[in-house]
């Protein structure tokens, strides 16, 4: 696949905006006239420019207004291998749009290139996840909004009923579901019950208020992630169609991005549904994106590769109970101190595999000495049953 086909370049304002060698612009690889090397990249920056109505220009240039910010900003930690490909060009409609994230993406997954989508309306994120269809793996999909998505009104948007998309999606390959800072006033309760059913998590915006780090090991175990900007509350990021006065802070929104970089499990992100339109005179929501971007590339340039459990980089426990299971595996990293706890799949399918052992707390841990089994366990049994 070529994809020089599939995008439009970085345009000649933006490749100049900054002449400090020490800005983000200057440490990547940028689509001006020469497509850069992915195959070879970290990470691949997509903008997509994809909008509903053929006026809406501001959309448009969605991607272009988080570049200005981004590109400014200095340059983090490690070495960077980033390239960002420019913009994706519109299909014949939106379908066909979807149609081609969905392959990009899928290359990029193919050549281990991560993809950070900017832009573009949240059910885009469909074809973020059909991407990993061909993989053979199942994963787990975390979304961070304040609407659940779930809706089934065929007048609706098509923004507005994506994860009902995501859930009914054949062949399934979906393992888990997570779901952040929903607020309850704006969701059915009827939605919450299916995800419960499905042994799904979610968590309300008031559940994880000044508690960001206890949501570090759902975020450890993700796949993918989809961040809908409405989930920033709106003094921090007008710039979006359904904004809400109360929501995460620019802050807590960072504070997920580092978290998600620093999973090695976490293959693409995507950044959705900002409007420019809408933004105040600063464009204070692109500074908001371009800042989560930022950190999600801090914690991806920080990642230790704690994948080997036999190895000596960690430390194992062992937990009796009286029941069944009469023990517990826990392991604990020595270089980041991250738990893990190992759940016995009774499948001999080998895509369950990679899901028995799951990321955990010290909390999960200590409820196991007390003799208890921890709800995560439970719940990721379920699943694996």
């Amino acid at each position: 696949m070529d994809l020089k086909l599939f995008f439009t370049p970085v345009s000649d304002e933006l490749v100049s905006c900054t002449n400090d060698r020490n800005s983000f612009l200057n440490n990547i690889a940028v689509y001006h006239e020469t497509l850069p090397n992915y195959k070879e990249a970290d990470i691949a920056l997509v903008g997509v420019s994809e909008w509903k109505e053929e006026n809406d220009t501001l959309t448009q240039i969605a991607p272009d207004k988080v570049r200005e910010k981004l590109y400014h900003l200095k340059k983090g930690f490690g070495t960077y291998n980033i390239v960002d490909l420019g913009n994706l060009k519109r299909g014949v409609d939106v379908a066909d749009t979807n149609t081609r994230l969905q392959e990009v993406c899928q290359n990029l997954l193919e050549n281990n290139t991560l993809p950070v989508i900017i832009g573009g309306t949240h059910d885009m994120d469909y074809a973020q996840y059909k991407a990993y269809e061909d993989m053979n793996k199942l994963i787990t999909f975390l979304n961070v909004d304040a609407f659940l998505d779930m809706e089934n009104d065929g007048e609706l948007p098509e923004n507005q009923k994506h994860i009902q998309k995501v859930l009914l999606h054949e062949p399934n390959y979906l393992f888990s579901y997570s779901h952040l800072a929903y607020q309850s006033y704006l969701i059915n309760r009827e939605s919450i019950d299916t995800l419960e059913k499905l042994y799904f998590d979610a968590y309300r915006i008031g559940s994880l208020r000044d508690r960001i780090p206890d949501m570090e090991p759902v975020i450890r175990d993700a796949d993918m992630l989809s961040f809908d900007i409405t989930a920033i509350r709106s003094s921090d990021a007008p710039g979006t169609a359904r904004a809400q006065p109360f929501g995460l802070t620019g802050e807590e929104a960072c504070q997920i991005c580092w978290y998600a970089g620093l999973n090695e499990k976490l293959s693409s992100i995507g950044f959705y549904e900002y409007a420019p339109q809408l933004d105040d005179d600063r464009y204070k929501t692109a500074s908001v994106i371009s800042t989560m971007v930022w950190y999600f590339i801090e914690g991806f340039y920080h990642r230790k590769q704690e994948q080997n459990f036999k190895s000596n980089d960690y430390m194992k426990y062992v937990v009796s109970l009286n029941g069944d299971p009469d023990i517990l595996l826990f392991y604990k990293s020595k270089l980041s101190e991250k738990w893990w706890m190992e759940i016995p799949h009774p499948s001999e399918n080998e895509k369950y595999i990679r899901n028995s052992i799951v990321p955990c707390s010290y909390t999960d841990y200590e409820t196991a000495t007390k003799g208890e089994l921890p709800e995560r366990y439970i719940t990721t049994l379920n699943k694996l049953l």
